[in-house]
């Protein structure tokens, strides 16, 4: 970790570009994304551990993710009860990218994914739509099952990979919006935090104005 009092991502205000490419899902499997769909990990210029790969593609469809994490030697925690807590992949999307707001609004979501922590054994993977924090209002409702999840485990870590449909997204228009608000983090026990640029020690989680943008090219 950096001894800067000030994380350095705090000056920039990052853009990248999320690639289009139709995905077929697989209900055991999931998905797969070439390295092309690999997303930046601003927050090393911080000093953070990079750990995990993470991996986006968009289509009128809606957005598929993948993520693989290496590194591990414990196997990870997660339960359903305990969601801030647990590890997985934490991502956040504004529909109608306005980053001069401080709270989100109905176009502003996040999503969950889990390795585990569902199921009687908490050994089963697990998609959510998690509440933002001082929301002016909140995305539509997302039905159980609607956001896709599976995982693998790996030797050193796991796989997870998700999708979400268009219609899991209040306001996804590729045409009338072809820009996003985006910011991920990575939650891990024992590896740390992996974020697209500023890390937890600021109100990321809760104030769009703090994302990143993501720019829907073909």
């Amino acid at each position: 970790m950096s001894s800067s009092l000030i994380d350095p991502t705090f000056l920039f205000r990052f853009e990248v570009n999320l690639k289009e490419q139709e995905v077929a899902w697989d209900e055991s499997k999931g998905c797969a994304l070439s390295p092309a769909f690999r997303l930046p990990c601003f927050s090393a210029m911080a000093g953070r551990t990079v750990f995990g790969d993470v991996r986006l593609a968009w289509s009128r469809a809606g957005i598929a993710v993948q993520v693989l994490v290496s590194g591990k030697r414990q196997l990870p925690w997660c339960r359903d009860s305990r969601l801030d807590e647990s590890d997985g992949f934490h991502l956040w999307l504004d529909t109608r990218c306005s980053p001069g707001i401080h709270r989100g609004t109905r176009f502003c979501h996040r999503f969950l994914w889990m390795p585990a922590g569902s199921g009687p054994k908490r050994d089963r993977p697990m998609a959510a739509l998690v509440p933002i924090n001082r929301a002016r209002s909140h995305p539509r409702p997302v039905g159980r099952g609607v956001i896709k999840v599976a995982a693998a485990a790996r030797h050193d870590g796991y796989e997870l990979s998700g999708f979400l449909p268009a219609a899991a997204m209040t306001g996804f228009d590729p045409t009338e919006s072809p820009r996003l608000g985006i910011y991920y983090a990575l939650m891990d026990r024992e590896m740390g935090c992996q974020t697209l640029s500023l890390g937890p020690e600021y109100p990321v989680a809760d104030d769009p104005s703090l994302w990143g943008q993501a720019v829907l090219v073909k």
